[in-house]
């Protein structure tokens, strides 16, 4: 099963938002702008910056787990500007 590794990113906020989903990228942003009680919920303006696609979840979590380590905004959008 493919899974796909994102980035989204809310000027509102001024935050990124990393993930991971095995479904289309479209479905999973618009479940992000959906009435829900997560961290995305708060603001309505996030756009999606950046997608890797894996032939796993597994890899795509690996993936997932590495970027959020860095803890860098910095680092972030050094990886955004390929």
């Amino acid at each position: 099963m493919k899974a796909i590794f994102y980035i989204m990113y809310s000027n509102q906020a001024d935050k990124f938002y990393i993930g991971h989903t095995t479904q289309t990228i479209e479905e999973r942003f618009a479940r992000h702008l959906s009435n829900h009680d997560g961290f995305t919920a708060k603001y309505k303006d996030w756009k999606v910056v950046y997608t890797e696609e894996y032939p796993t979840k597994e890899l795509a979590y690996q993936r997932e787990r590495q970027v959020k380590a860095w803890k860098s905004k910095k680092k972030i959008q050094t990886l955004l500007l390929g």
